[in-house]
């Protein structure tokens, strides 16, 4: 298979991810998580995983190539205490080694956030400070990360690209076009635990305070951040994420 050559760029903008997009859109999810971790990006890529209802899918792919893989994890300290006990089933069931879990920084919420209650007031602010600003930083390190997006979620979400630029880095979407029924069987196939609230109809995990059960008929991410008009916490918007960087 023919790889970018070291002279050509990886990142930095549209056309670059569009090139890698049209180049490798064929590939198996596997195959092309392989190729992002072992040729394009070595030493430079990371998988930001919430260990949420369908994380475990390419939790265990990555674990298949190179279980010491940079996994960044979120905890806003908001976090189901399910999902914590989730995360700590995966990754021993895995042999996952390199979990780096991103905290916000103590003094930011003591200012902003003394009680805990922002997320009431102010959803935006207490998702930037706990979740945009705490990866920002954490992907300095790297070149391109991994997400588990998929385009059956939401409608926000159904012409989600397999590549896209997000600043100087390359973000790296493997199941884009995965459906539902492609991650139910792929847990099937390979045994997978179930996050503990996925019984309860949480299919997309979030926060405690904002995330409820979905009901019949809706999108996947329906039950997040319920009746305010929001659909994402920012990490996956650009220029959020990178004002978060300079924060």
């Amino acid at each position: 298979m023919n790889v970018p050559s070291s002279s050509e760029p990886l990142f930095g903008d549209e056309s670059a991810a569009s090139r890698l997009a049209e180049r490798f859109h064929a590939l198996d999810p596997r195959k092309l998580l392989r190729l992002a971790v072992e040729d394009l990006f070595p030493g430079r890529i990371a998988l930001v995983s919430s260990f949420g209802s369908e994380s475990a899918v390419l939790l265990h792919m990555v674990s298949q190539i190179d279980a010491a893989m940079p996994v960044l994890f979120l905890d806003t300290l908001h976090l189901f205490p399910e999902t914590l006990a989730y995360r700590d089933t995966l990754v021993a069931r895995f042999g996952l080694t390199n979990i780096d879990t991103l905290k916000p920084d103590p003094e930011t919420l003591a200012k902003e956030d003394p009680e805990t209650f922002l997320w009431s007031s102010d959803p935006d602010r207490c998702c930037a400070i706990r979740k945009v600003e705490p990866l920002a930083k954490a992907l300095k390190n790297y070149d391109a990360w991994i997400t588990g997006r998929k385009r059956f979620q939401a409608t926000t979400r159904a012409t989600l690209p397999l590549f896209e630029s997000d600043g100087e880095r390359i973000k790296l979407n493997p199941l884009a076009g995965w459906t539902r029924a492609d991650i139910t069987a792929y847990f099937e196939k390979h045994g997978l635990p179930a996050h503990p609230l996925v019984a309860k109809n949480y299919l997309s995990i979030g926060c405690l305070p904002c995330t409820s059960p979905v009901r019949p008929g809706e999108d996947v991410r329906a039950g997040r951040w319920r009746g305010r008009g929001k659909t994402e916490c920012g990490v996956h918007i650009p220029a959020t994420l990178e004002a978060g960087a300079d924060s």
